[in-house]
């Protein structure tokens, strides 16, 4: 008889493409909002996803990057995040927030001009990623305009080969900090009737300042905290208290008939173990457990498309 392990697929494949999602930066072009070190906890983010070797897609930021929407702390921001974004080999995504000024955003970011609406669309490997902007120039309440929905319906019109994830600042879902309504997103109804039946297959969005999850016409939002300070949910009287601690990201996992997200909260602690790559292959091997490399991975490995990003020109 033979001693090899009987041989176990994996349930799932590996995923065809990985993101990180960050929000809610609120670089300043001199100290920062309640004393946070804004712009060492994005550089902490990065050597993390540098360090942990892997190799995410892309990198998507979701509003809120300037908290004053000043040029020198979009400048910060993009020496900070593009170099290390090359070394990952990953392309960044910027999304406008209710702080973002469009003009200095286009210019300083995305090397344009207009005070439009900046609404993208970019395309990894036949996974598409709508960008959204849901600011409203001058307040902090999200909104969505005619012409926004009408091209957004006209884009989801025609499916993308792995599906559509859907980036915006203002979460649509209830605000479960009551003074939040004052600045959520107005009018959802009418987002959701552009959705609904679309191959949009989750809703990256930010501006709460912290970590939560809905769903939305159906279908799942995934709201990263903030990378400079967060709410405190534990108020039990409505009430709201900032502070300097829980910031986290996300990762975006994306699998054939899924989308897991995944928080992961910045923390000093040490760890408990340390179980290695190679001591995990080999107690996989030993349990005779393969995970299949994806299908879609693997093909797009063969052929290497280029990636794209089709800004709107309005």
């Amino acid at each position: 008889m033979s001693d090899l392990p009987e041989i176990r697929i994996a349930e799932y494949a590996r995923p065809s493409h990985l993101l990180v999602h960050l929000s809610d930066t609120h670089l300043r072009a001199e100290g920062g909002v309640f004393g946070v070190d804004a712009v060492g906890n994005v550089n902490r983010v990065l050597a993390q996803l540098e360090a942990s070797g892997g190799r995410p897609d892309a990198l998507i930021f979701t509003g809120d990057l300037a908290d004053l929407g000043e040029e020198e702390a979009y400048a910060q921001l993009r020496a900070a995040v593009e170099p290390a974004a090359a070394r990952l080999g990953a392309r960044v995504i910027w999304v406008m927030g209710n702080h973002d000024d469009r003009d200095v955003f286009r210019r300083e970011l995305l090397d344009g001009a207009g005070d439009a609406p900046v609404d993208a669309v970019h395309d990894l490997d036949g996974l598409r990623v709508v960008v959204l902007d849901t600011s409203v120039p001058g307040e902090h309440h999200g909104e969505i305009s005619d012409a926004q929905l009408d091209w957004l319906a006209l884009e989801l019109a025609v499916p993308a080969p792995h599906g559509t994830i859907l980036a915006m600042h203002h979460p649509p879902v209830p605000c479960v900090l009551d003074l939040a309504t004052l600045v959520e997103l107005r009018d959802q109804r009418r987002l959701a009737d552009v959705l609904r039946g679309s191959d949009v297959r989750s809703i990256l969005a930010g501006h709460v300042h912290f970590s939560t999850s809905a769903t939305f016409a159906g279908i799942p939002v995934s709201v990263a905290s903030a990378t400079c300070y967060t709410q405190d949910l534990a108020v039990a009287d409505g009430g709201m208290r900032p502070r300097d601690a829980g910031q986290a990201y996300n990762l975006v996992h994306v699998y054939e008939e899924t989308v897991v997200h995944s928080v992961v909260p910045f923390t000093d602690a040490a760890p408990a173990e340390v179980t290695t790559a190679a001591e995990t292959q080999r107690r996989l091997a030993d349990a005779g457990v393969v995970i299949p490399e994806s299908a879609a991975r693997a093909s797009a490995d063969r052929i290497a498309p280029p990636t794209s990003s089709i800004p709107v020109v309005r």
